[in-house]
C-alpha cells in the first residue's frame, strides 16, 4: 500500500462523493489532510479520520475567492511548513441545452471547476518549487473526452482542466512535480443516485464493465498518481470509466 507518512495534502471538495473518499485514502495511508470545503461541510469527515486515529483537519474554502485561497493556503503553508499533494477536485455542475444556458450558469461552472485549480495551483506550487517535490492531480471527467449534450460549460472546464495540466506539467517537471489528471466516468454518488434507480441502471448498461464506478475506485488512482510509485507519470490523464470511453 502506498504510504504517504510526513506528507501533507490539501484536497478541496473534500466534503463528499470523490472528494471525501480521496480525502479518507490519503488519511488511511498516513498523509496529513486539510479537508477543504465551503462553509463547514468539510468537518464530518476531518472528525471521521481524527476519530479513527488519522491525521485530518477540516478547513472552509471559497475555491472561486482567489484572496481567500491564498490567504488559506499561506496559513496551511506557515502552519505546516510544507504541501507536498494538491488534488483539485472541486466541482459543480449547471446542466442545461446551450440554446437555454444562462451566461451565469457558464460562468459558475467555469470559476468553480477550471479557474479554481489555477487559483488553487499558483497558490501551492511556488513552496512545491522550494521543496523540488510536489504532487498535483485535478479530477476532470469522461465528458471532457467525448462531450455530452447539455454539459457544454460542465465539458468545456473539464477539458480546460486537461490542457491545464499539461501546461503545468511542462512547466514544473525540472523540479520534481509531476501534474496529472484523473478523469471518472459514470460513478456512484449523492449526484447520480438522486436521478433514480431507472436512469442509474441505463447508465450502467453503457459501460462494458457493467457498472458505476465507486470513489473509492477514483480514489486509489488519485493515491497512485500522489505516490512515489508514480514518479516517472507527468501530464498524463488517468480514465477511471469502466471501459465506457477507449
Amino acid at each position: 500500500m502506498y504510504t504517504f507518512s510526513g506528507r501533507v495534502a490539501l484536497v478541496t471538495g473534500s466534503s463528499r462523493g470523490i472528494g471525501r473518499a480521496v480525502t479518507r485514502q490519503l488519511a488511511e495511508r498516513g498523509a496529513t489532510v486539510i479537508a477543504a470545503a465551503r462553509d463547514e461541510h468539510a468537518e464530518p469527515v476531518a472528525r471521521e479520520i481524527v476519530d479513527a486515529g488519522g491525521r485530518c483537519e477540516a478547513v472552509a474554502l471559497e475555491v472561486t475567492d482567489p484572496i481567500g485561497v491564498e490567504r488559506t493556503i499561506g496559513d496551511l503553508l506557515s502552519r505546516h511548513g510544507r504541501l507536498d499533494i494538491l488534488v483539485n477536485n472541486a466541482g459543480v455542475a449547471r446542466d442545461q441545452l446551450l440554446l437555454r444556458m444562462k451566461p451565469a450558469d457558464w460562468d459558475v461552472v467555469i470559476a468553480t471547476n477550471l479557474t479554481a485549480a489555477f487559483t488553487c495551483t499558483q497558490a501551492v506550487v511556488r513552496q512545491m518549487i522550494k521543496q523540488r517535490s510536489g504532487r498535483i492531480i485535478a479530477i476532470s471527467s469522461v465528458v471532457a473526452q467525448t462531450g455530452n449534450a447539455g454539459q457544454a460549460n460542465y465539458a468545456a472546464s473539464k477539458a480546460g482542466l486537461i490542457g491545464f495540466a499539461k501546461s503545468m506539467a511542462r512547466e514544473v517537471a525540472s523540479r520534481g512535480i509531476t501534474v496529472n489528471v484523473v478523469a471518472p466516468g459514470l460513478i456512484d454518488t449523492d449526484m447520480t443516485r438522486a436521478l433514480g434507480d431507472q436512469v442509474r441502471e441505463k447508465w450502467a448498461a453503457q459501460v462494458p464493465l457493467g457498472r458505476l464506478g465507486t470513489p473509492e475506485e477514483v480514489a486509489s488512482a488519485v493515491c497512485f498518481l500522489a505516490s512515489d510509485e508514480a514518479s516517472y507519470i507527468t501530464g498524463q490523464v488517468l480514465a477511471v470509466n469502466g471501459g465506457v470511453y477507449m
